[in-house]
């Protein structure tokens, strides 16, 4: 007897600290359960959410805020709450009546809404900020292709909302394509661009890879884990199991990432839904959906000389536009490049357009075509008592674009870590350069031989046009189209030799 009365006195006692310690424990009848942990050590949806200490998008000191005190709830500043686990169920029971999705309560969706709720508050805080910067954007085009709005949530278990987010095995962007599967559904990656971090065109790749998964399977839950692990790999697991067909009969047959994913994904629903009960408030977001806007751009165009032209911080421009890898706009043919600013720059860039695009630039425009047409990628291993000061004087670059391309935030980096650097073969530029002036004294001479038949050479610049050429040579589109004998297919390549009339 005297044991049980011990036993209550302690039990009594523990649950009396933790609520003078700012904790509070809401538990109905029994106290809260403890749940051994399933979560592996390098769970790449614990990865995804570290990430999110590199950017610096948030408005200093945000947890210091003073915000107006729930009186539904009244929590302490410092309270975790913690609920038991009928409550937890309840709730769930509730999104799950009015979801397509079966967001079944188990100890696995409980271990990650611990995770979110206790140990990653901060980054939670982070992801609602974000949200109000992507949900906008998801939440059109997840309607505009028929799709449930709940699968905006699995970009927070892909990327925890962070653009740049690369995992290990290569995956990009919001909703971690890798190059194959990104490929297939559209996302072109180039020297210079990434579309598996546009956030538009991802999006729009990602629904097409939805209704692509839901036609093969028929059910939301499958859905799920063909996107983490591939159709091919469901596919196997249906085999080994004996042909069941529904995720949480699958589930042990299935990589571990993935038997992970989908509570993961469950717990996600749970806790942006219910961010208030769990006193989570959102940090502050330097910029919102609101506050952006984009534009066309003519010209090729660096990051740099917007920067330094407009006044906006490089992190800002790379984070707005992390579709560009390098931080150069190129101008491709029969294409149009955009650029996204914030919306208080925008009428800046439009009236300052012209003077922007000639903004530092040491060469002329056809040199600088060269420059850029020799680029190269180099891997540099730090060295002992390097700086990036020194390796960004070596390379002719910027330390905070070698900060950009290799997605690091601090100034100090360790003996031995690889760096990619984009840099330019001299070599390369000095025999372009002599092919240039040969070109250009050929052309000349050709102008010299032709003039009296009406026609002279013209070489073509990069963002040049049939109409820009026409209207500085003061002729028509048609006739420059008829000396050449362009078809509907023609290329105008910058550093091309055209025919335009001499008149």
């Amino acid at each position: 007897m005297k044991g049980h009365i011990s036993y209550y006195i302690l039990t009594c006692l523990f649950f009396l600290f933790l609520e003078k310690g700012g904790i509070k424990v809401f538990s109905q009848v029994t106290p809260q359960v403890a749940y051994a942990p399933d979560l592996m050590q390098d769970d790449p949806i614990v990865a995804a959410l570290d990430s999110l200490y590199k950017l610096d998008l948030f408005e200093r000191g945000y947890a210091k805020i003073s915000y107006p005190v729930n009186p539904k709830y009244n929590f302490a500043p410092d309270s975790i709450p913690r609920y038991d686990e009928m409550v937890y169920e309840s709730r769930l029971a509730k999104l799950d009546a009015a979801s397509p999705f079966d967001l079944e309560y188990n100890t696995s969706v409980q271990n990650y809404i611990d995770m979110y709720t206790s140990r990653r508050r901060e980054q939670v805080s982070r992801m609602m900020a974000l949200s109000q910067f992507y949900f906008p954007v998801f939440e059109e085009l997840l309607d505009k292709y028929n799709l449930p709005l709940e699968l905006k949530y699995l970009a927070i278990c892909e990327s925890a909302l962070n653009p740049l987010a690369r995992s290990k095995s290569g995956a990009m962007g919001l909703w971690q394509f890798m190059y194959p599967t990104g490929k297939m559904f559209g996302l072109r990656v180039t020297s210079y661009i990434d579309e598996r971090c546009d956030p538009y065109k991802s999006t729009i790749a990602a629904c097409e890879y939805f209704k692509y998964l839901y036609s093969m399977f028929g059910d939301w839950q499958m859905v799920l884990a063909a996107y983490n692990c591939g159709p091919g790999t469901v596919n196997k697991a249906i085999r080994r199991s004996g042909g069941k067909k529904t995720y949480w009969e699958l589930r042990s047959f299935l990589p571990t990432e993935t038997q992970g994913y989908v509570p993961a994904f469950i717990a996600v629903n749970y806790v942006m839904n219910h961010t208030s009960e769990h006193n989570i408030r959102p940090a502050i977001a330097k910029k919102t959906f609101l506050d952006i806007d984009t534009i066309a751009v003519k010209e090729q165009l660096a990051f740099s000389q917007i920067a330094a032209y407009l006044d906006v911080p490089l992190d800002e421009l790379m984070y707005l536009n992390p579709g560009y890898k390098i931080a150069v706009i190129p101008i491709l043919p029969g294409e149009t490049s955009f650029i996204t600013l914030p919306s208080n720059k925008i009428a800046a860039f439009i009236n300052n357009e012209a003077n922007i695009y000639q903004y530092q630039r040491k060469d002329t425009l056809s040199n600088q075509d060269i420059f850029l047409a020799q680029e190269v990628t180099k891997i540099h291993v730090v060295k002992k008592g390097e700086h990036l000061s020194t390796i960004a004087l070596k390379y002719g670059c910027t330390v905070a674009e070698i900060k950009t391309w290799n997605s690091i935030t601090s100034n100090a980096v360790k003996p031995g870590k690889k760096l990619t650097i984009y840099t330019y073969d001299k070599k390369l530029r000095e025999g372009a350069e002599n092919a240039l002036a040969q070109n250009t004294e050929t052309a000349e001479n050709k102008n010299k031989t032709e003039a009296g038949n009406g026609i002279k050479y013209y070489t073509v610049k990069k963002g040049d046009s049939l109409y820009r050429i026409a209207q500085s040579h003061n002729t028509t589109v048609e006739e420059i189209k008829r000396l050449n004998n362009f078809g509907a297919d023609y290329n105008l390549l910058p550093g091309k030799t055209i025919k335009v009339s001499a008149h």
